[in-house]
């Protein structure tokens, strides 16, 4: 799956421009207990994660709240420390790096996080918080060009810059949101993480705020890792999507394979619970639906982890755990019934 090989015009092959290289990445939290904190279990929240991410593209990472999603993002940013793996960002393994070396990839890769409400501080003006970034790593050289700087920001992400002396409290949600954008772009990254940008906001601001991350891809060429759980947004912008289960990868491909052919029952069972437009398909189609919640990611289910709720699981399921295989070209699932 890490395979970087593409075949050219020519018939000859040619190495793939991949920004990212994620191999066997674990993110495990400890479980303590008694008076001493003695550790007694492990969260499993990122369990053997194998992906790459090519440069300029949007990879959306999908899946039920607790399969891991966030915390890959979180971990490939280095804002958690990985338990193991590596992480080659543009040929250098940030995984074990130590953290007095992280400064300058850290410019290069930020995140936008969930909720525009939380993630600003309220004691500080607007302009302070897209500004702050300029400030710790001494990108201005000046006051002034500081205050051009920010106020460029504001431009670039729909902002009018006359509004860098008010407070989050005065802006509505999507200008919020617009902010956190505006902070992220402030080092003038690389690689940004999404982290669910639209899930707070309002129906009517969602479109709005998707264009713009849209629109600022295509003029500094970024690249994305969207975390979402709406497979519409991730159909209208996305090029690959990840499905995780339980913080392991169950199926990789293109948007347009992953919608039009999902192999996987677990992928499958997240297709079936989107609503269609049409009436008359929406009352005739067959869904899949599944039984029972998801395993606690403390003590996950032996073999493959999707097999207590899988629909087609045979007694193999439970002892052996699937491995990512390529079903069709550069469409890969995790299950031995596909």
């Amino acid at each position: 799956m890490t395979t970087t090989e593409t075949t050219g015009s020519q018939g000859a092959t040619a190495p793939q421009d991949d920004l990212l290289d994620i191999r066997h990445l674990k993110m495990y939290f400890p479980v303590t207990a008694g008076v001493f904190r003695r550790k007694v279990a492990d969260v499993k929240a990122v369990d053997d994660v194998s992906l790459t991410i090519r440069r300029g593209e949007t990879l959306a990472i999908v899946g039920e709240s607790g399969s891991g999603k966030t915390t890959l993002g979180r971990a490939i940013l280095r804002l958690y420390k990985p338990t193991a793996g590596e992480i080659w960002f543009d040929g250098t393994d940030l995984a074990n790096m130590k953290p007095g070396g992280l400064k300058p990839y850290k410019q290069r890769m930020q995140i936008i996080f969930q909720d525009p409400y939380s993630s600003l501080n309220p004691r500080l003006s607007a302009g302070s918080i897209v500004g702050e970034p300029l400030q710790v790593h001494n990108l201005t050289a000046s006051r002034g060009e500081y205050n051009d700087r920010v106020a460029q920001l504001f431009s670039t992400v729909g902002l009018n810059p006359n509004m860098v002396n008010r407070y989050p409290h005065e802006f509505s949600g999507g200008q919020r949101q617009r902010i956190g954008i505006a902070r992220a772009l402030a080092m003038q990254p690389e690689f940004i993480v999404a982290d669910e940008p639209v899930s707070a906001l309002d129906v009517s601001v969602q479109a709005q705020v998707l264009n713009l991350l849209d629109d600022l891809q295509d003029q500094f060429n970024l690249t994305y890792m969207l975390v979402a759980h709406d497979l519409s947004v991730v159909r209208h912008t996305a090029d690959r999507v990840v499905v995780m289960y339980l913080g392991k990868i169950v199926e990789l491909s293109s948007v347009k394979d992953l919608f039009e052919n999902p192999v996987h029952p677990y992928t499958k069972a997240l297709m079936s619970a989107v609503p269609i437009p049409d009436p008359t398909v929406e009352a005739t189609r067959q869904r899949q639906i599944l039984v029972g919640d998801i395993p606690s990611p403390v003590n996950p289910p032996s073999g493959c982890v999707f097999h207590t709720r899988c629909p087609i699981a045979i007694d193999d399921c439970r002892g052996d755990v699937p491995e990512l295989r390529e079903i069709t070209p550069d469409h890969w699932a995790a299950c031995i019934r596909v």
